[in-house]
This record gives structure tokens, sequence and C-alpha cells, in this order.
């Protein structure tokens, strides 16, 4: 006993002096502001990109995690990108324990090295270095020190010091070095002040910023995109390089014309593509159908299929490749799709833009390459046509996940922004009628004919071009909020156009909807269409609030019911009109006849942080109208 007391009291003599004696790692250096709440730490990091004469440029990135619990894994992991325009000039690491008592350093041998590009890629010179320790004695510090080679000023690191909430910080800096010569642009959020500027000589300038102490911050929901909402920089140079090619940054309409130079030239078809559009297009009258007819034949024709290697990311390949190959990306595609136009006569636009969930990405005041995707549009008065090249289902004229945002038109006078078609109230529509019969054991047989418009049938569109009918009827089984139903029947049918339509017909059977208690019958009206939003407190919120979907949700529900049953709880009818929605329900009763109506208006925009308990009350109040139940008595004889 004696013995285990003396070793204990070793033990603790050895971790106190390794505490108090340990590096500038050591876990008792983080102040508690910067734990509370926190996963991960970052302790250290300096961001140094460094311009050249040459027009290539250096990163130099040194930084250091404290990984605090399995739950910030993911920054224990390092991973560097490379291809033809990049290229990995040194790649360091060190893990150090508790203490800050270093453990073992990276060998070369030990880094992993794997392609890095996408499932969709054919052929792709992307490629990625990365290392991880495997450590888990919580906690400890890993430290990298790297460097990249940039072959090209086109693109400049952004810098966002608190990479997520649960994050702290105790120092980061970024350093801009570049010839005084050009001049660097750039956009910060959250940042006080103003950078530090240098003129190390007539020749160089250098620009500094640094943050210290951040603690981490408490995640909210319907928050802004994260690199708005904390203190981030974005950057551009005036002038930039990109291979051969030579760019400006100092408006849209110079970044537009670069864009336009590395297209250029690159829409000559082949002679006998050039006789098949005129065999598809001589004899139509109107312009909206050669568009049609020559947008049906390049999805026949072609697939998407990523081809970037070097400038080709950027540089979409001419016409000829796409029309021998039938593939192409979204750059080669677009530019396919607006050759064939040209043939017949139509001009279009070539279109960059980004693509996904964030439609308010742009930085307007900041000119540069911030796209991800091309598009084409046909203008027109009044009947501008925009086009989706990637898809082999997708409408004429419907863009999906690249509306209500905005993208940099490109013509040979440069570039120009323009917005994409929106999609809101009035276009993203889902309508449903439900007719129903139950029986006296409370199974149902339900029919259900539904209409999905825009942006509303884009999940539904993608399961029935992309599954097979076994694989859709397993999803189908799986999809509703129902506790036990089989699906007997089901039809779909697409109607093409700017805001495409899928009409939806199904047959369920579902054992048990209606709840039969001695003489009572327990009903919920609404059978489908139930909201899921249902929010917490989130106390002191701090975030704004930022509501991105737009639509509107029509039912009308008829369900016969057993006879001899008379009401005896009807849900009240529900008339609530929010700055974030408008809510309607009713339900009338009409012998053995229940007609449920329901119309629900969900409004996009953003709101201050101080809305949020109005918010939450609304959304709370639509989740409960759509439980509501209605409860019939059974009639005495």
């Amino acid at each position: 006993m004696i013995r285990k007391l003396l070793a204990g009291i070793i033990f603790l003599s050895l971790t106190y002096s390794a505490t108090a004696t340990g590096g500038e790692y050591s876990i008792s250096l983080i102040k508690d502001t910067l734990l509370k709440g926190a996963n991960v730490v970052k302790r250290m990091e300096i961001f140094r990109f460094t311009i050249g004469d040459n027009n290539k440029a250096i990163l130099y990135h040194k930084v250091a995690y404290t990984i605090l619990n399995e739950k910030a894994e993911q920054w224990s992991r390092h991973a560097l990108w490379y291809d033809q325009l990049r290229s990995i000039e040194s790649f360091e690491g060190t893990l150090f324990d508790a203490a800050g008592i270093k453990i073992k350093s990276l060998k070369k041998a030990e880094l992993s090295d794997e392609s890095g590009g996408s499932g969709g890629s054919f052929a792709d010179d992307d490629r990625v270095k990365w290392h991880s320790f495997f450590y888990k004695a919580y906690p400890y510090t890993v430290e990298y020190e790297t460097t990249v080679q940039y072959k090209g000023t086109m693109f400049l690191p952004d810098w966002i010091p608190q990479e997520r909430p649960i994050m702290g910080v105790q120092s980061s800096q970024l350093y801009v070095i570049m010839p005084a010569s050009n001049l660097l642009r750039y956009k910060m959020f959250h940042y006080t002040g103003e950078p530090v500027i240098t003129t190390a000589s007539e020749e160089r300038k250098q620009y500094f910023w640094e943050v210290k102490d951040m603690p981490p911050v408490k995640s909210e929901y319907a928050s802004p995109a994260w690199d708005r909402s904390t203190t981030s920089v974005f950057l551009a140079t005036e002038s930039f390089v990109l291979g051969d090619y030579h760019g400006s940054n100092a408006t849209w309409k110079d970044f537009g014309r670069f864009v336009y130079d590395l297209k250029k030239d690159r829409d000559e078809l082949p002679a006998e593509i050039k006789s098949k559009v005129h065999e598809l297009t001589d004899g139509l009258s109107s312009r909206q159908e050669k568009i049609s007819v020559l947008y049906k034949f390049m999805q026949q024709h072609t697939r998407y299929v990523g081809v970037q290697l070097g400038i080709g990311g950027w540089q979409p390949f001419d016409a000829k490749y796409v029309s021998d190959k039938k593939y192409g990306d979204c750059k080669a595609l677009s530019n396919y799709m607006s050759a064939l136009l040209k043939e017949a006569g139509i001009p279009s636009v070539y279109t960059v833009i980004t693509a996904g969930p964030d439609d308010d990405y742009l930085l307007t005041d900041l000119p540069g390459s911030q796209f991800n995707h091309a598009v084409l549009f046909v203008p027109g008065d009044g009947d501008t046509t925009w086009l989706e090249c990637t898809s082999q289902t997708a409408s004429p004229g419907y863009l999906g996940g690249a509306g209500n945002r905005l993208g940099l038109a490109v013509t040979e006078n440069g570039g120009t922004l323009v917005r994409s078609p929106v999609y809101g109230l009035k276009e993203n529509v889902e309508s449903r009628r439900v007719t129903g019969a139950m029986d006296e054991t409370g199974d149902m047989l339900i029919n259900i004919s539904a209409m999905y418009q825009a942006e509303r049938q884009d999940r539904i569109n993608y399961f029935i071009n992309e599954l097979n009918k076994d694989k859709l009827t397993e999803f189908l089984k799986e999809d509703m909020e129902l506790a036990t139903y089989d699906l007997r029947k089901f039809d779909y049918k697409e109607e093409k156009g700017k805001l495409p339509r899928v009409y939806e017909s199904l047959e369920i059977f579902v054992s048990g909807y209606g709840t039969i208690t001695g003489k009572r019958l327990f009903i919920v009206p609404n059978i489908l269409s139930r909201s899921h939003e249902k929010m917490k407190d989130e106390g002191d919120r701090k975030s704004d609030i930022v509501l991105s979907d737009s639509y509107t949700q029509t039912d009308t529900t008829e369900l016969n019911i057993p006879a001899g049953f008379t009401p005896e709880s009807v849900p009240a009818e529900q008339d609530m009109l929010t700055p974030f929605g408008h809510y309607q329900s009713k339900l009338v009763i009409n012998g053995e006849k229940i007609v449920f109506t329901r119309k629900y208006e969900h409004f996009k925009g953003s709101f201050p942080a101080t809305a949020y308990p109005a918010l939450r009350k609304f959304y709370d109040a639509v989740y409960k109208a759509d439980r509501t139940r209605l409860v019939m008595v059974k009639k005495t004889e």
C-alpha cells in the first residue's frame, strides 16, 4: 500500500514538473476563456504569402492545434492539395503531449499521397498529401509547417483564423508580401482596424493582419455563412497570371475579359455537327423551339465528366473535343452548347457562377475568381432562357441550384454581373390532394395526387431519373412520416419548362392510422405535410438569422370515417402571419367526411438576432398545428 502511494506521489510530481516546465504548447498556458466550450484550440498560426517578380508565389504556413477531445480529431489530420499549378516544397509535423513536451516528428515515409479528384472527374491532376499522428491521449498538440509554390497569382489564400465556432484561437497572423507595383485588394469581415502596411523597399510591400485570444462561440441555428460571421480576410491582386494568360481584377469587366480570353476561338464545330444543327432547326419558326431542340440534342449526345488538368480546370475544352469525346465539364459543355446555338444563328452568353446552397456568396466589391460553375443564357426581349448544360434531364430554362444569385456574364467586351432566375414563393410550389377511407379498426387506404414545381421538384426529379424502379420503391417505402404503411402503386410524370413540374400519384395502405380507444377515435388530419422545424432555446443569441428557403405548400385532405362517430374535440382554425411565414389550416366535418385544408408559405430573408424568440414561437406553433388530433366519439344508441 505504501509502495503504491509513493508511486502515485512520484507520478503527480513528475506530471506537475512537466506542466510547470513544459514547452510553449503546454495545456496550462491556454486561458480558460479559450477552453470553455472548445473542442480544439489553435495555439499559433502564420500565413505568409509571398509573390515574386516572376509571377510565382510561395505560401508558407505554420499552425499548431491542441486537440481537446475526439470531436476535434479532424484538426489532427493535415492535408495539402497540389496539381500542375501548385507544388509542395516542404511538409513537416510534430506531436506534443499535454505538457507541450515533444513526442515525435513526422517522417517523410509517413506522408500519404493520394488522388484529390472528385468521383465525377475523368481526368484530374489534383492530388493530396496528408498526415495524421493518430494519437488518442487527450489533450495533445500537433504542429505542421508547410511550403507550397504557386505557378501563377490568380488564386490567393483566404484567412479565416477561427475555422469553426468550437475553436478557440490564441494567435493567428497573415502576411502578404508582394511587388509594390501591383495593388492588393482585400475584403475584411469582423476585423478591427486596417492591416499594417510597410514598405521594405521601393519594390516590395508587406500587409499584415493579426488576431489574438478569440474564444469559441456557440453554434446557432440559421446563422449566416461562417466565413462572414467570424474574422476573415479575402484577397485578390489587381493584376495576376494564370499559365500564359494575364488578367486584371480591377473591375468585373476586366476579370470577365480574362475569362473570355480563356474561351476565345474555342467554339468551332465539326462539319457534320454543323449540318446536324441545320437539319434540326432550319424548319423551326420560333427561337424557343430551336433552343429546346438543340438543348435536347446536347443532352442526348454528351455527358458531364470533369476534365481538369492544369489550366484546363479554368479553360473550357473546345467544341470539337466535346463533339468527338461526347463528354465535358461545365465549362466545356456550356461552350459546346453556345457553339450549337451560334451555328443556328442564336447568340448566347457564357456565364460563370457558383452553384450550391449559398446564394449570397459573391463579394461584389472584390472582383476576381469566386466561381465554381459555368452556365449559359440566351438573351431575349423579356424571354431570356438559362441553360444548365451538365444535366441530361434538366428542363431548358431551369437552373435549379444555380438560381437566385449573381453570376458573371462574359463577352468580348468583358464581364457584367447578372442575376440568375429567381425561385421564390410563387415558383417553388408543392400542392397535394389526399383522399382516403378509414375502416372501423383505424386502417386506411389513401390516394395521393401531388404536384412539385421548380426547387420543390429537384429532389424527387433526381430520384425518378437516377434510381431504377426497385430502388425508387425502396426510397418511397421509407420516405413518409407514417408508422406502418404499404406502398401499393406509384407513378410519376415530368413536365419540362422554365418552371419544371413533377406529378406524383400514390396509393398507400396505412395500418392503424386512426387510434381507437374505447368509444373514441383519434385522427391527425394532416397526413403527409408536417413541419419538422422544432427549435431549442438559444438564450442570448448573437448572430443574425438567415432563412434561405422560400416556398408554398398547399394541401387538401378528404377522409371518410366509419359511421356512427361525432366530433368531441376539433382542431381550431389557424391563421398565423409573421415575417417568417404564413400558416393557415382549417378542418370541416360533414357527416362522415372530414376535409382538412392547409397552406404554408415559408418566407426567405435575413432577420436580427433579437427576432429569434418570435421565429421559435412561430415554428413551434406550426409544428404543433401540423400534429393536432381530431377526437371523435362513438354515438350511443
